[in-house]
């Protein structure tokens, strides 16, 4: 008794064991849960499977459910269940076609999607229509080719991993190193052809960085090599996700170091550009320029990487958007001081190396920065303005004059003749124009007033370069020529004085005499300036 107890237990139990499971279409989930438990070794159903495939007949709808669980394994791709909605009138809210869908792998592989037709959920009719070019591009021609040529002892495993995928994985990596070299020298070449042709530039500077792109550009070819045919070597999903795992993290990170470098050598290209302009302002662009794009490089490269780990693209940009909204509240100066770095590179109130005054502060722009700019005085001290102050106030650029002008007056003694006078107005209109630098069609010497206790001769010119410190050198020139003159001609200045004239006393009467014969005046104007000009003349030697 006791043993037929148990052959009616046994074959109850084997009855339940054998009992083929129901496919769940009624939501998302369960249509995709449905799909890849039943493909599995412990739990291979492949007739449950092609359930999930609408309107296919049971032997072409089990191969459909078996090429897409193939090309997610090969694709290295794992379902995560907990992430994939469990509403049976799931509405997709991207505006596709048919609504009531859902992308299993939006970013890697968005042709794979599940859709509601009727009042269940299957794999869409796109996916069903595109699962063989997709297990084509997956698993090329060669692989029947590959398992016809690999002997009995390859299918051996070791750890687990048959012996030819080990042998296969090991001549894909050396293949991808050469690879790797052969397209670095041609990248390089193609990129310095492409520079040439646009801009004639053969710098050293340009050379070195369009080297340094060809690198990571190389290491990309090589990686897109080997995340082509890995998935031919048919590894478990658990291998296949960790390698493509790796793989997207290097390829993302080597896109970020090629538009780094790319980045370099726009700006080299730009540096080039920026050496060629009279203004010095250009030139300090180009450091400001080069950490903003590394800064929004790195930023774009950062928010890839987290995408990879399976944040929420929509997520992360809100999380961003949230974030940057606080940063701006709590460092408004910092805001504010960008805005007027960007305004004054915009407008170029002034350049490196000009004299500005604005706001209090006199001296010499140096240098401008992300945040503020360096003014340095007259007594060699430094200010350091912030630029949202310098982009408000009112600057005096004397940096952005054509000439610098120079005005001054000379006061004659009150008995100098006349004759003296017009000799010493045309001696110094002489001297003027003898010197190198002045322009010669905007300067004045004039007899201008009767001053207090002199006849002041107003002279005014301008000299071509505006650098301080040689213009007070000219005048320094021209100011001993006039002295020369002054003493050629017998001719003294004033100062403010007074004096009294006793025209009369006994035997004795005051008599001053001066030479104003034209003779003798020309001759001392004609030594002044031909001793002026020589002294350029000796300079010049």
């Amino acid at each position: 008794m006791k043993r037929i107890f148990l052959l009616v237990l046994f074959i109850t139990y084997s009855a339940f064991a054998q009992e083929t499971p129901k496919a769940d279409l009624s939501n998302p989930r369960t249509t995709v849960y449905t799909h890849i438990y039943n493909l599995q070794d412990d739990s291979y159903h492949p007739e449950v499977s092609a359930k999930t495939i609408y309107g296919k007949k049971e032997n072409e709808a089990i191969d459909i459910a078996i090429k897409i669980k193939k090309v997610l394994d090969g694709r290295g791709l794992e379902i995560d269940f907990n992430r994939i909605p469990s509403d049976s009138t799931y509405s997709d809210a991207a505006g596709y076609e048919s609504l009531n869908k859902f992308i299993l792998f939006p970013e890697q592989m968005p042709l794979i999607s599940v859709e509601k037709i009727g009042p269940s959920w299957y794999y869409s009719r796109e996916t069903v229509e595109r699962i063989n070019g997709l297990y084509k591009d997956t698993f090329p021609w060669y692989i029947d080719k590959i398992h016809n040529l690999v002997p009995g002892i390859g299918y051996k495993k070791i750890f687990y991993i048959q012996v030819w995928k080990i042998v296969a994985f090991i001549i894909l990596i050396v293949f991808a190193v050469a690879m790797f070299f052969v397209a670095k020298r041609l990248a390089f070449l193609i990129l310095k052809k492409i520079i040439y042709r646009y801009t004639k530039s053969k710098s050293t500077d340009i050379n070195s960085s369009l080297r340094k792109l060809a690198h990571p550009i190389s290491l990309l070819i090589s990686l897109w090599l080997i995340s082509r045919i890995l998935p031919s070597l048919q590894f478990s999903l658990e291998i296949n996700k960790w390698l493509f795992l790796a793989i997207n993290i290097a390829t993302i990170v080597f896109w970020i170091y090629v538009f780094l470098k790319l980045a370099q050598v726009l700006i080299s290209l730009y540096q080039g550009y920026a050496d060629k302009t009279e203004g010095k302002l250009d030139n300090q662009l180009v450091p400001i320029v080069k950490n903003f794009s590394m800064l929004i490089i790195i930023i774009f490269g950062a928010f890839r990487l987290l995408v990879l780990f399976g944040a929420d693209p929509a997520t992360v940009l809100a999380g961003a958007s949230i974030g940057g909204l606080a940063i701006a509240f709590a460092s408004q100066d910092t805001v504010k001081n960008l805005i007027g770095t960007v305004m004054i590179f915009v407008d170029k109130p002034f350049h490196i190396g000009d004299w500005i005054e604005g706001g209090g502060v006199v001296g010499t722009v140096e240098e401008v920065g992300f945040r503020s700019t360096r003014i340095r005085a007259s007594d060699t001290s430094v200010f350091q303005i912030p630029n949202s102050k310098l982009s408000e106030i009112v600057i005096k650029n004397s940096g952005l004059r054509l000439f610098r002008r120079y005005n001054t007056t000379l006061g004659l003694r009150y008995d100098t003749p006349p004759e003296l006078i017009e000799a010493f107005v045309q001696g110094v209109r002489e001297i003027i124009l003898a010197h190198p630098d002045t322009k010669k069609d905007a300067y004045n010497v004039e007899f201008t007033a009767f001053g207090g206790s002199s006849l002041d001769i107003m002279v005014n010119m301008y000299f071509k370069t505006l650098a301080w410190g040689t213009v007070q050198n000219y005048k320094h020139q021209i100011h001993i020529a006039i002295i020369k003159l002054a003493v050629e001609l017998g001719v003294d200045f004033a100062f403010p004085s007074t004096t009294m004239m006793i025209e009369q006393l006994p035997d004795k009467s005051i008599d001053i005499q001066y030479n104003t014969a034209k003779e003798t005046t020309d001759k001392a104007i004609e030594k002044t300036v031909n001793e002026f000009k020589g002294n350029f003349l000796e300079t010049e030697d």
